[in-house]
């Protein structure tokens, strides 16, 4: 539901955003809380926003939208037409077709890149590009009980999907960390990067520097410390 704005243009342009947003935010210090209820502030004195009866559901609908849904126990999410679930290699969908039908009457295709799964003749329940690449070759799917079980192999490991279907609902990633007592099962490799990732998902979830950047700083500050002649007063860590 749309709210009604005072004396307000009602001009916009995606594209002008970010400049003056941000030295809203400079002009906060930096304090994303004193901005947010700024912006709140803002809807009060200059929209009906408040007055509607589900406000605080938008504003936490509004969150959601760009920080994503928590993560179900699998990691993935329960969504209305499937599920998903992922380890750190690979992704488990799980999508209801309905009972008493047979594996040659499903359409069902994976490539590196897309995914379709459906029921022939009708309309796909999932039809569109896949978030992350997948090993195309190594899909395995199945038909259990009125469910297609899709397994995919992740093209680039190591790292949590946000979602299955590029631009459908997300999850929150820093939200997603891998049980503690499984991590002792892992080989030490494997285990010192999955440590290195949920660090550097709890340093940005604070706003902190990542292991990657802190070793930037650090090489910064040994150079800075052997070559003390010359001027580094506008030096910045480039990401």
């Amino acid at each position: 539901m749309a709210c009604t704005i005072e004396d307000v243009t009602d001009q916009f342009d995606p594209l002008d955003v970010d400049k003056p947003l941000g030295d809203l935010l400079v002009g906060h210090e930096g304090d994303t809380s004193k901005f947010l209820i700024t912006v709140l502030e803002f809807l009060k004195r200059k929209t009906n926003f408040f007055k509607e009866p589900d406000s605080k559901r938008r504003v936490l609908d509004a969150y959601k939208a760009v920080s994503g849904e928590e993560p179900n126990a699998g990691r993935g999410a329960d969504l209305g037409s499937y599920s998903w679930t992922q380890t750190l290699q690979e992704v488990s969908v799980a999508v209801p077709v309905g009972k008493g039908l047979k594996a040659k009457q499903l359409d069902v295709v994976a490539s590196k890149q897309h995914i379709r799964v459906g029921v022939k003749g009708q309309q796909p329940i999932i039809d569109g590009a896949l978030s992350e690449p997948i090993k195309a070759d190594e899909t395995m799917w199945n038909l259990s009980d009125g469910v297609v079980e899709l397994t995919l192999t992740k093209a680039e490991g190591m790292h949590w999907w946000s979602s299955v279907v590029a631009g459908g609902p997300a999850i929150d990633v820093q939200a997603v960390e891998p049980e503690s007592s499984k991590l002792g099962d892992l080989d030490p490799e494997t285990r010192q990067t999955v440590e290195k990732m949920m660090f550097d998902q709890r340093q940005k979830a604070m706003g902190l520097p990542t292991s990657e950047e802190m070793q930037k700083q650090e090489m910064l500050k040994r150079f800075m410390a052997a070559h003390p002649e010359m001027d580094f007063t506008n030096a910045k860590i480039m990401p």
